[in-house]
């Protein structure tokens, strides 16, 4: 399935304006990608707290149980909540990941690569989330930085 192109004008919206991002699917084995992007994240600037209903810690970040403990405690420790859902969950968890974003109002949506669910995404657009899709977060910062 061939996802919509991306507009790099809000790849880098969200990657300047973001402050705290969830980590749908972050991952303890460090082999995987959902771990590396989590933890260059967070030594990038990012308050990152990983969504993981299977582990309680991941390389010394709390772990959530689901995108609502993420946003309580986001809103406890900064007053505000969540910037950013960052999605390495397969396509057909979508659907019930957008639900969540926009009942909790977070304004961006990031769906790593091979993530891709053009209805969901279109229906959190619609309801005004910037999205991207089929695009690695690390890999787009990473980038900037060099040219920066």
């Amino acid at each position: 399935m061939e996802a919509t192109a991306n507009d790099p004008a809000v790849i880098q919206e969200m990657l300047e304006n973001a402050q705290t991002i969830a980590v749908i699917g972050m991952s303890d084995k460090k082999w995987r990608a959902s771990h590396n992007v989590g933890l260059y994240l967070s030594r990038n600037g990012y308050r990152v707290l990983p969504v993981n209903p299977a582990l309680k810690e991941i390389a010394g970040l709390a772990s959530y149980p689901d995108l609502d403990a993420a946003q309580a405690a986001a809103q406890k420790e900064t007053g505000k909540g969540i910037d950013l859902v960052d999605v390495f969950r397969a396509s057909e968890y979508v659907p019930s990941i957008v639900d969540d974003v926009l009942r909790l109002g977070i304004p961006y949506l990031w769906l790593q690569d091979e993530v891709i669910h053009e209805e969901a995404v279109a229906r959190a657009r619609a309801a005004g989330v910037k999205c991207v899709q089929n695009d690695c977060m690390f890999r787009e910062h990473a980038r900037r930085m060099q040219g920066a």
